[in-house]
């Protein structure tokens, strides 16, 4: 995954960070991206249930009308 990153370039990036939103804020940060993540899944998992419940349920059967009398039906019936 940080292939092509090294050591220095790693803690470069975290120093930045520290420096830009501070001490107190970046636990605050992981909280709530922790919590996005959580409820990503959750709603990830239950559109899988959803689609597993389809899935399963019996099909619905067709429901065949009968076609009503056209005018060439009409112009067959005999007296």
């Amino acid at each position: 995954m940080f292939g092509s990153f090294g050591t220095q370039e790693l803690i470069l990036i975290l120093v930045l960070v520290l420096v830009l939103f501070g001490a107190r804020r970046i636990p605050e940060i992981m909280r709530g991206f922790g919590e996005g993540i959580r409820e990503f899944k959750s709603a990830s998992q239950k559109a899988m249930d959803e689609i597993d419940q389809a899935t399963k349920a019996e099909p619905a059967k067709p429901v065949v009308k009968a076609a009503a009398p056209g005018p060439e039906d009409s112009a067959k019936v005999e007296p």
